[in-house]
């Protein structure tokens, strides 16, 4: 089955390297902000954030990619299978536990 390009999108993402937790800090300014306890070496906290997005919204790892920002703090990462209005109302489904 062919993913319609409609079924994937990208988010802007702030990262927060060597977090006490890994964390979803949700939307802020349309920038979804994140926390993970990886430090920013060796691409250990973009791994991270792989793994705190898949998570989080329920995916394989394999279905999300950092496509820019891969030493900054700012990222851009695109999500293959799910709308922007779907990973955001996961997102905050995850929020209230």
């Amino acid at each position: 089955m062919a993913l319609k390009p409609e079924e994937s999108c990208t988010l802007k993402v702030r990262v927060q390297p060597k977090a006490s937790r890994n964390q979803v800090d949700g939307f802020q300014d349309g920038t979804l902000r994140l926390r993970v306890t990886a430090p920013p070496t060796e691409g250990q906290a973009n791994a991270g954030v792989i793994t705190l997005l898949a998570k989080t919204l329920g995916v394989s790892k394999s279905r999300l990619e950092i496509v820019r920002g891969h030493g900054s703090r700012n990222k851009v990462v695109a999500v293959e299978s799910l709308t922007e209005q779907e990973v955001r109302r996961r997102i905050e489904a995850g929020d209230k536990h």
